[in-house]
């Protein structure tokens, strides 16, 4: 059985940055990954009391993947209009700390532009595995999908971003 961080603010320091990796990589954008972040630290906080002892992080990843659907059906339902281009997105923008900048430019942009494009199943299944480290059990588990699907999203997911960097 593995240890459980106890209370709301472990899980907000160990897992934090692990999150904001994922939600960064999911949604391509620094302020969208730092409100999916606090989205899922929000669930997390309203369903820890509650909480079966399991796969904690499998549970994490799965409130971070719904959380992370959940916005993309509400963009879908009320689209949103980009700023004009006249407008400096630079003064608009919040500094990030040096970590967090290390972790988006360390992936490389033109990576992170190929993943942006897969289809949100194996975008997410390839982020899982090659980014945050999981395993294809721990993946299975977090998507709730047998663990042959997970080795055709990464398997397929991998050859698409090949296909898109080549």
């Amino acid at each position: 059985m593995e240890s459980i961080p106890l209370t709301w603010e472990e899980v907000a320091r160990v897992y934090g940055r692990k999150i904001y990796n994922f939600a960064y990589r999911l949604t391509g954008n620094p302020a969208d990954a730092n409100d999916l972040v606090q989205e899922v630290l929000l669930r997390v906080r309203r369903g820890l009391a509650n909480y079966q002892p399991g796969s904690f992080e499998g549970w994490l990843w799965r409130i971070t993947r719904n959380a992370f659907l959940d916005d993309v059906r509400k963009k879908q339902r009320r689209p949103t209009a980009p700023l004009p281009d006249e407008v400096d997105r630079w003064d608009l923008a919040s500094a990030e700390g040096a970590d967090i900048e290390y972790a988006r430019l360390s992936l490389g942009d033109d990576i992170q532009k190929a993943l942006l494009e897969l289809p949100v199943d194996f975008r997410e299944a390839v982020v899982l595995c090659d980014v945050v480290g999981l395993s294809y059990e721990e993946i299975a588990a977090a998507v709730a999908v047998p663990i042959g699907t997970v080795r055709s999203r990464i398997h397929r997911g991998r050859k698409m971003l090949r296909d898109l960097l080549s």
